[in-house]
C-alpha cells in the first residue's frame, strides 16, 4: 500500500506546495459612522406621518363618494368604474389604507436607535 501513496505523490506536478503560497490577505474593514440620532428620529417622524396620512387617505378615499363615484377618469372608463365601484374592491382597497396606517405604527414602536 505504500508503494502506491508514494508513486502517487512522485507523479503531482512539480510547483509551489500550498502550504507555501502566499496567505490572502481581506481588505481593510471600512467603519461606516451612523447617522446623528436627531437625524434617525426626524426620519422616524417622516416616515411615520407619510404612512400614516397616506394610510388614513387612502381608507377613506374609496367611501367617499364625491371623490370616488363623481370622479371623471373613472367615468370616462366604463370597465374600471364597474369594478372600482364593487364594494369588495373598496374594501380591498380600505384594507391596504389601514395596512399602511400600521406599518407606520409598527415603525414608531419598534424603532431603536443606531450609535
Amino acid at each position: 500500500m505504500e508503494t502506491q501513496a508514494s508513486s502517487e505523490d512522485s507523479s503531482a506536478p512539480p510547483g509551489p506546495v500550498a502550504a507555501e503560497a502566499e496567505p490572502v490577505r481581506a481588505a481593510p474593514e471600512r467603519t461606516v459612522d451612523a447617522a446623528p440620532i436627531w437625524l434617525q428620529r426626524l426620519s422616524l417622524f417622516v416616515l411615520v406621518l407619510f404612512c400614516v396620512y397616506l394610510g388614513v387617505l387612502v381608507a377613506i378615499l374609496p367611501w367617499w363618494t364625491r371623490v370616488w363615484d363623481q370622479n371623471l377618469w373613472i367615468q370616462s372608463h366604463p370597465a374600471v368604474a364597474q369594478v372600482l365601484h364593487m364594494g369588495a374592491v373598496r374594501g380591498v382597497i380600505s384594507g391596504l389604507g389601514l395596512l399602511d396606517i400600521w406599518i407606520g405604527v409598527s415603525e414608531a414602536v419598534h424603532y431603536r436607535d443606531h450609535r
